[in-house]
């Protein structure tokens, strides 16, 4: 199976879909004694999915969420259709723009839209980016909000992306972070946990957290430091997963070929899922022995914003689900490649519904190899064939807050 057999109907977004509005009507700016009440009572009901990947696994007894997670939440507004990058003393006017929550909301989304029930602790500013972020997140997302607090008189963070020519620029802002981790001392029972390692940070969540039974996977950013040490990565060991890219794996390993990086990884985890961006991911897992590699499918890649995340939130999906290895791996990979095909980082997680059109046009694509097909055939199981949707599919919000018309 070569990486483009499975490409054909990887139709990419025109950039002017993205000043659409959205899907599911924006949420009115509400009075501030509704806010206030809103942000006491926390949390939100779980959004019903389309899939529920875990029903058969379900059982009275089982933890109230799948996955938990924390961490920043920005608020990003994504501005595309710019012909080039914005130049010095001018005035650029974008075709296209939309709003979402950003950060660690990419990740709580992508699984949330997945059909995982998502418990989010975070702070958030105490303005009306915060507000809009919050009910994007509990209301339109169903995740849930019971661990996050807001912080009074702190300032949302804000990221600005700038799509063009097929790359993006990105300006940040933000105050410095409230002093008290949003994380409770003691994290919510779940499934599953996703963490995201710094070097040379220990946080005591994550080893409370996998104390409880918690399943916790990891990922990592980019070690300013320069030590590239895995030493450097205490929590590591209090992790079941971890899925750095090709080149973090090799420079904690110090081998010269990711999938040998992904073997060494093991001695410190059980298991190591090294992507490697074009050519699509590997994985060894070393309680069972098994590993497996998924090529990537070609697309016509417009944002890779949140690819990342979208990866691990499918892989972590698949994981819980309890599927074969390969068939985690090549989840993954299609839900970061149907992501990529749409701008910004929330806003392009994918749905069932989603995945499922997907599905339906590929088998439709004339002279398709029958192995690309049989590498996905798993999903003829998971996509119901009455299940609606689109794709991809709009998601795009241009205006923050829309005021209820008066009459």
């Amino acid at each position: 199976m070569t990486a483009s057999t499975v490409s054909t109907v990887s139709d990419a977004a025109t950039v002017s879909d993205v000043s659409a509005v959205s899907d599911v009507p924006e949420t009115p700016v509400l009075p501030a004694d509704e806010r206030t009440h809103r942000h006491t009572q926390g949390g939100a009901a779980h959004r019903r999915s389309e899939v529920d990947p875990l029903a058969a696994l379900r059982t009275p007894q089982d933890p109230p969420w799948d996955v938990y997670l924390t961490g920043t939440v920005f608020l990003d507004v994504v501005f595309t259709g710019l012909d080039s990058a914005p130049v010095r003393g001018t005035e650029s006017w974008a075709r296209g723009m939309g709003s979402s929550p950003g950060g660690v909301a990419n990740m709580a989304t992508a699984l949330a839209r997945l059909g995982l029930r998502t418990s989010l602790a975070a702070a958030f500013g105490d303005d009306h980016y915060g507000d809009y972020c919050w009910d994007a997140l509990a209301q339109g997302e169903g995740i849930d909000l019971s661990p996050s607090r807001t912080v009074p008189g702190w300032h949302s963070p804000v990221t600005v992306s700038m799509a063009y020519e097929g790359e993006r620029t990105m300006v940040s802002h933000g105050h410095e972070p409230p002093p008290e981790e949003p994380s409770p001392d003691c994290p919510p029972r779940a499934r599953a946990a996703v963490a995201s390692l710094t070097p040379g940070v220990r946080a005591p969540w994550i080893a409370q957290a996998a104390a409880r039974g918690t399943r916790v996977f990891a990922d990592v950013g980019w070690d300013d430091t320069g030590a590239w040490d895995l030493a450097g990565l205490p929590d590591l060991a209090h992790c079941e997963a971890f899925l750095p890219n090709a080149e973090e794996a090799m420079r904690y390993t110090g081998a010269t070929c990711p999938r040998a990086a992904a073997h060494a990884l093991t001695e410190h985890v059980p298991l190591a899922v090294v992507t490697l961006g074009a050519d699509g991911a590997y994985a060894v897992d070393r309680r069972t022995g098994e590993s497996a590699e998924v090529p990537a499918i070609e697309v016509e890649a417009l944002d890779p914003t949140g690819a990342g995340d979208v990866f691990v939130a499918g892989f972590v999906t698949g994981t819980l689900a309890g599927w074969p290895l390969a068939d985690r791996l090549a989840f993954a990979g299609l839900t970061a490649a149907l992501s990529v095909q749409e701008f910004g980082g929330s806003l392009s997680a994918p749905g069932w519904g989603e995945i499922a059109t997907w599905w339906r046009k590929v088998q439709s694509v004339e002279r398709q190899d029958p192995a690309a097909l049989r590498r996905y055939a798993f999903l003829a199981d998971l996509v119901p064939d009455d299940l609606p949707g689109s794709w991809p599919l709009r998601r795009a919000v241009p205006t923050i807050g829309f005021r209820p018309p008066t009459r």
